[in-house]
């Protein structure tokens, strides 16, 4: 009889992704092949995410085998959980190296997961890794592989986009909004509940308004187009992120789109036009090296190594400033900030671990950071702080995330009709005809 208790061989990249990983499988067996904590060990220097979380596994191992060896089974922390071990034996029938031509920690790990299954034929064992590539030899090894699935949203094709559109509104509701500045939400949802902080576009022939359930006030209210710092919004979508942006009562507002539609600026503007409610202004973003390789490859000092990275977020600044001419307040206000660092554009692992009160910050590029790197900074958020994540869920350039695996689908999913969360999906592209072009046929 086969035992209903599985065993799931976790690959590095696993762990790299999440390191409470080991939590996460309910009550079957976790095997961690001694190779994994060799890759953890080359990880464990550095300020980055990857080194946290390699720091966080060992230290967990540690602790709870305190009073074991790591070749006996140990019992996971937490009611309800499997038991751990770590895996020294790497010798199984089928040697992966040889298969594969190659000695190298993938083919050791698989060779692990190999004797795993030999040992315990009784019991289903998987392989669990986020590499792609990986699950692909597992499984030419007549292995069982699956991506790991904890904090993947399950279809990117129904992610909330924050707005609805209304086509055929009763004209003398557009009417009333347009009176009164607001209507009630059932005049318009009937009994449905109204999610907080949505968007919606009413439409009626050549009428139309713009407007957004105010959970605070329990009202559908009227949306002005603004223009904040010299910039305007180009369309209603750039109106509601706009008003997200400059909402006191959101805290934090998400922006997911492709290259273009104004992600990045309308949050620098934002930040800018409201530049007297707080203390700094941050814009960061994840540094991802060119083909996933050091930036220590990179000449230069630290500064050099970065700029290029950091040179998109300028380029906003520098258009911003460009709306003024050098006499004009504003122009000098911009830089007065810079060089006073009210302004700050940087790395996004120079303010981890770091507790931001008084600060509008902005993470571009969010796209790139998982789900629990973007837990981590949210979590830093202390008093009179506002936190703007945008990036494009189709443009990854991390190892071993996705669409559905990404921290901003995640935060898109698992944050939506939160009274402190307003998000908005930016489909038209308003930097030219030609990156238009690019974007709907390339």
């Amino acid at each position: 009889m086969i035992n209903e208790k599985k065993i799931f061989v976790l690959d590095t990249s696993v762990i790299i992704y999440d390191h409470n990983a080991a939590k996460s499988f309910q009550e079957h067996d976790i095997v961690i092949p001694i190779t994994v904590l060799e890759e953890l060990d080359n990880f464990k220097k550095g300020n980055d995410t990857k080194n946290f979380a390699a720091r966080e596994f060992t230290r967990y191992i540690d602790k709870i085998s305190k009073d074991n060896t790591l070749q006996d089974w140990i019992h996971i922390n937490g009611k309800g959980h499997g038991m751990i071990k770590i895996e020294m034996n790497q010798s199984s029938k089928i040697d992966a190296e040889k298969v594969f031509g190659e000695k190298k920690a993938d083919h050791r790990i698989l060779n692990c997961a190999l004797y795993i299954s030999e040992k315990y034929p009784d019991r289903k064992v998987i392989m669990v890794t986020k590499d792609i590539n990986l699950r692909i030899k597992a499984k030419s090894l007549s292995l069982t592989a699956e991506d790991y699935e904890t904090g993947k949203i399950k279809d990117v094709s129904e992610l909330y986009t924050g707005c609805s559109e209304i086509l055929k509104a009763p004209l003398e509701l557009i009417n009333e909004i347009y009176e009164k500045g607001f209507i009630e939400p059932a005049k318009l949802l009937k009994k449905q509940k109204a999610p907080s902080n949505h968007f919606y576009i009413l439409k009626n022939g050549a009428k139309s308004v713009l407007a957004t359930y105010s959970p605070s006030k329990d009202i559908i209210e009227r949306i002005k187009k603004v223009t904040a710092f010299g910039v305007t919004p180009q369309n209603a979508e750039q109106a509601f992120a706009l008003d997200a942006i400059m909402n006191p009562d959101v805290k934090l507002v998400s922006i997911q789109g492709v290259a273009g539609t104004g992600k990045t600026l309308l949050s620098l503007a934002g930040a800018l036009e409201q530049r007297r409610n707080f203390h700094q202004i941050y814009l960061a973003r994840p540094v991802v090296p060119l083909s996933n390789k050091d930036i220590g490859y990179l000449p230069g000092d630290i500064k050099s190594k970065l700029n290029p990275y950091m040179e998109p977020l300028w380029d906003n600044l520098k258009f911003i400033k460009g709306l003024f001419t050098e006499k004009d307040r504003e122009y000098k206000q911009i830089t007065e900030m810079s060089e006073n660092e009210k302004l700050v554009i940087c790395p996004l692992a120079y303010i981890r671990g770091r507790s931001l009160s008084n600060v509008f910050f902005i993470v571009d590029e969010a796209q790139n950071l998982t789900p629990h790197e973007v837990k981590t900074i949210i979590s830093r958020a202390g008093e009179n702080t506002k936190m703007i994540f945008t990036g494009d869920i189709y443009q990854i350039d991390t190892p071993y995330l996705d669409t559905q695996s990404n921290g901003l689908s995640y935060l898109i999913d698992r944050l939506k009709n939160q009274k402190l969360y307003a998000h908005i999906t930016l489909e038209k592209g308003e930097r030219s005809e030609l990156a238009n072009l690019a974007n709907e046929f390339l």
